[in-house]
């Protein structure tokens, strides 16, 4: 009988690791849920009941044992660990793997880490805004200057996230590089459209993924959390625009 208990709260750990690492990389809440109920019910545990929002997981097995509660503090966007976790469960549910094989190698996905070197993301910045500057009909002759921006922006928003721990004030200070770099760049007559190249170079500062994940919620009748995202990604794009508007206040 202690094997057993012992076995199923190994499962409940199993299921709570996955839920946590899906969600602090970005997942939608209808996923990590749904993961969660998949890999129970693999390993037996045929009424699970979860709830997830974007700052914790509660989860049951059968009502039996007591609720667990699993804190999420951080998130960021690594789809990769999304993938790989989904490819442990879709191994579970195959009977491929017992309750300690997967934790381990839940595990060993939580530490590691995918995410691109930081010159690597600037340089994807440094392009994609002077290509969203073009798409919205900009010139070519600010090509390179909402190249720039961009970067700079970027620059300014990775190494505000470490150094503050006030959020929203990252994406504000970056903003407002953009804007005021942007204009004065212009004034200096070495850019002619202020406007399309701050919009081009704000573009790598826009929450797509969360904007995203705030409509799918919403549609798959999460309302809890598709709010909060949903939120959280207006409060976001207010800091941007703030920025962008203090730049040309002070202009």
């Amino acid at each position: 009988m202690e094997k057993q208990m012992n076995n199923r709260y190994d499962i409940i750990e199993v299921c709570l690791l996955a839920g946590k690492i899906m969600l602090r990389s970005g997942a939608e809440t209808y996923r990590v849920e749904d993961t969660m109920t998949r890999i129970a019910a693999s390993f037996g545990i045929t009424s699970s009941h979860s709830f997830v929002t974007p700052t914790g997981i509660i989860f049951s097995a059968d009502g039996a044992d007591p609720s667990k509660l699993v804190r999420i503090s951080e998130r960021s966007t690594d789809l990769q660990k999304v993938a790989n976790v989904n490819s442990i469960s879709r191994r579970i549910s195959a009977g491929e793997l017992s309750a300690i094989e997967a934790y381990g190698l839940l595990k060993e996905v939580e530490k590691a880490s995918h995410a691109y070197a930081i010159w690597v993301q600037i340089f994807a910045a440094f392009i994609s805004s002077g290509c969203f500057t073009i798409m919205f009909q900009g010139q070519w002759h600010d090509f390179l200057v909402a190249c720039m921006a961009g970067a700079l922006g970027f620059s300014c928003l990775i190494y505000l996230h470490r150094l503050l721990e006030i959020k929203f004030f990252a994406e504000f200070i970056a903003a407002l590089v953009v804007g005021a770099f942007s204009i004065c760049i212009v004034n200096m007559d070495l850019g002619r459209e202020a406007d399309k190249i701050i919009i081009g170079s704000v573009m790598p500062l826009v929450p797509g993924l969360l904007i995203t994940n705030a409509v799918r919620d919403l549609i798959a009748g999460h309302l809890v959390s598709g709010i909060s995202k949903g939120a959280e990604a207006f409060l976001t794009a207010f800091a941007i625009g703030t920025g962008i508007a203090v730049a040309f206040i002070f202009h």
